[in-house]
């Protein structure tokens, strides 16, 4: 295992405001690594760095470089590329008003696959990967949006790894689910960090605590502090981690 993401010197800027200041950290393959901090404190915007969501920003300006496996992604990667390699499972569950099949199919298809028996089997594989598979193996024709919010998150996640990528983003992808589809996803993270590199952005102390090996804490737009998750919760080396952490931050 060894780094798969190097961000170096990372500064980005929303019209005259600086959102984040010079940001160094290495991103560790097949770990879950943590994103915390306020709101408003950069951390999104910062995963949204690793597969170039904010080109679609008005007014974006970024210097520095991400390096995904030693390629920098903004000068010498196409993008539609980056995104088979670095998917993404957003904050809401957002499927496709489409069938359950058709969802997860989506992807492949997009590059290129259109042979029925090797989309059945990557839709299974998928569905499987996301701990789905009994659920709908009988109604995969059925639309996506009849699902329950769990289902349709680990859909999501579904159809993020039907394209195999390298990296999986997470923007707090549980905080509008009930505990016990937390749970799901939660242990579904840990089986899929087998397979995967996976970065979550999260408000919840308690998920990263269980589920990460590294966490990193972003405060107005600086990476204070990051190591791993156990060192940061027991033993902060910033007052300021601690304060979050515990609760106590102003």
């Amino acid at each position: 295992m060894g780094t798969i993401i190097e961000v170096k010197d990372l500064h980005l800027w929303y019209g005259q405001k600086e959102a984040l200041k010079g940001i160094n950290l290495d991103i560790q393959e097949h770990e879950i690594t943590a994103l915390i901090g306020p709101s408003g404190c950069g951390k999104s915007t910062f995963m949204k760095c690793l597969n170039r969501m904010n080109d679609l920003v008005k007014d974006c300006r970024i210097t520095g470089s991400v390096k995904l496996n030693g390629i920098d992604i903004y000068k010498d990667m196409d993008v539609n590329m980056l995104r088979k390699n670095v998917g993404m499972v957003f904050q809401k569950a957002n499927p496709f008003p489409m069938s359950i099949y058709d969802n997860v199919a989506y992807g492949p298809r997009v590059h290129g696959i259109k042979n029925k028996k090797q989309l059945d089997e990557i839709v299974e594989k998928s569905l499987r990967g996301a701990a789905l598979w009994d659920e709908c193996k009988d109604r995969l024709k059925t639309n996506a949006l009849g699902m329950s919010g769990g289902q349709q998150q680990r859909l999501c996640i579904a159809r993020a790894i039907a394209v195999e990528p390298a990296v999986l983003l997470m923007d707090e992808s549980t905080s509008a689910l009930d505990p016990i589809s937390t749970a799901k996803i939660e242990e579904l993270c840990l089986e899929l960090k087998k397979k995967y590199t996976i970065v979550m952005v999260t408000h919840n102390m308690q998920q990263a605590n269980r589920i990460s090996d590294t966490t990193c804490f972003f405060l107005l737009g600086d990476l204070i502090e990051h190591g791993p998750t156990k060192q940061i919760f027991l033993n902060p080396k910033n007052p300021k981690t601690e304060e979050y952490i515990t609760g106590r931050f102003g």
